[in-house]
């Protein structure tokens, strides 16, 4: 039996909301199609592609390796679906692009391939801001666009936005630990656990969205900017740290393993969004990317760029 793109579709609902009931609300069909494409899809593949828990589902090492070649085929199939005739004649220009970090090393350099095969005459100038800086970017008109955590965003009057990516956040720890063997595990049972707190692109901010709405707060030992030394002391057992799917890789620089758990809490997501000037008029090599980008990461509703 061949692979299916509808298969490929409940793979990666699955694996970003962490729950086939969530998964199955998100497309619009039933838990059991959900469930019976992912066992036939593991059965295709010969590998076990999720860890099922009494809260949902996480994803395995195999199952991480096969989510990246699931978004490289959603993303080719949404580029064969455009219309030769869409944006007209030959389109080429320069297109100024802000980016956050996060943004920048984890989600644009795959997307940027596929543009710059499909548009070779437009040239793409990424800058890299912090998100106060990037509005006012949008704002003044120094930039056409932006690919940003739109999770924070603040002016939401002046600055139209269109979800991309909703990754879920997790428990990060080292291969066999306590945490991992538990069948629910809480934000209160992660308090009194040595916490290592990302701070780059907002991470401690948004982090602190979820702690405060618990009587707890997390532990604390080291603040760094650095994802890789997070990614290094919790692969050697340093403390715990809880990020994103988009950011996780399972193994550290020295080759250590990092294992994953959902929480029991409502943990939100790291929403990855293109946003844009309301009101602003686009170039045709501006609007040309920015649908480009809507239709690599196709949303539940439509967009219209003005």
């Amino acid at each position: 039996m061949a692979l299916t793109f509808r298969q490929v579709r409940h793979f990666i609902a699955t694996a970003e909301t962490g729950k086939v009931s969530a998964a199955a609300a998100t497309l619009n069909v039933t838990q059991s199609a959900i469930t019976a494409s992912i066992k036939l899809l593991e059965a295709e593949l010969g590998k076990k592609l999720f860890d099922r828990h009494s809260n949902g589902v996480t994803l395995t090492f195999d199952g991480q390796q096969f989510l990246q070649r699931a978004h490289a085929i959603e993303a080719s199939v949404a580029d064969a679906m455009r219309s030769p005739h869409r944006w007209g004649k030959h389109v080429d220009g320069t297109v100024d692009i802000a980016v956050s970090y996060t943004v920048a090393g984890y989600f644009m350099p795959a997307l940027l391939s596929r543009f710059w095969r499909a548009f070779p005459g437009i040239t793409v100038r990424l800058h890299e801001y912090a998100r106060d800086a990037i509005e006012l970017s949008l704002i003044n008109g120094t930039v056409d666009a932006a690919v940003m955590l739109v999770s924070n965003l603040h002016d939401r009057g002046s600055i139209r936005s269109h979800l991309l990516l909703r990754s879920p956040r997790r428990l990060w720890a080292c291969a066999n630990h306590p945490l991992l063997h538990k069948d629910t595990v809480r934000l209160a049972d992660l308090a009194a656990e040595p916490y290592l707190m990302l701070t780059v692109d907002e991470a401690e901010r948004s982090a602190m969205r979820y702690w405060q709405c618990t009587p707890h707060v997390p532990n604390v030992i080291f603040r760094t900017l650095s994802m890789e030394a997070v990614r290094s002391m919790v692969a050697t057992g340093m403390g715990i740290t809880i990020l994103s799917d988009m950011v996780y890789r399972p193994w550290s620089l020295e080759g250590h393993r990092i294992d994953v758990k959902t929480l029991d809490d409502d943990i939100h997501t790291m929403d990855v969004g293109l946003a844009w000037k309301s009101g602003a008029k686009l170039s045709p090599a501006a609007r040309a990317f920015c649908e480009f980008v809507a239709l690599a990461y196709p949303a539940s509703s439509p967009v219209q760029f003005e």
